[in-house]
């Protein structure tokens, strides 16, 4: 099982002149403990199943295991999710040696526009472009998995 080292930004400014492609997905989660989450993903025509576990302390790091499954079987398993499917898309940014991941979500997570970057270790650098904003890795409410149950959309009515 591998590590992910992620870090995830708001986003307040136009990226899109810098976009080297995009793709649709939709997810959902078959689990969403906050020990653990299990998901299921259609990103363009390519099916995943991803099992990751909690944020270690920092809130960057956890352990990640993801497996490419046919697409027949993700959009039946997807079928058997929990409700609230996420539906994004998703914009690729090259940036030096990385590459930003922005996420437009649609349907109840309609208007968060939330960058993520993966690193190879905890203290790696990493280029910041001017469209980012403040970050909120450790931010609960920001994981896909959280959106799924209780979508941007109700977060006025906290």
């Amino acid at each position: 099982m591998a590590i992910e080292i992620e870090r995830k930004f708001m986003v307040t400014g136009d990226f899109s002149k810098e976009v080297h492609y995009s793709r649709r997905i939709v997810q959902g989660y078959l689990c969403t403990s906050p020990k653990r989450s299990v998901r299921i993903r259609i990103a363009g025509e390519e099916g995943f199943l991803t099992v990751k576990g909690a944020a270690d302390e920092s809130g960057w790091s956890r352990y990640e295991f993801e497996r490419e499954i046919p697409l027949a079987d993700a959009e039946e398993m997807l079928k058997l999710c929990e409700a609230g499917i996420i539906d994004k898309i998703r914009h690729y940014i090259p940036a030096g040696k990385h590459t930003w991941e922005v996420d437009v979500f649609n349907g109840d997570n309609k208007g968060l526009v939330i960058a993520e970057i993966e690193l190879s270790s905890a203290n790696e650098s990493f280029e910041k472009p001017n469209w980012l904003g403040e970050e909120v890795t450790t931010d609960y409410r920001y994981y896909n998995a959280r959106l799924s149950q209780f979508p941007y959309s109700l977060w006025k009515e906290e």
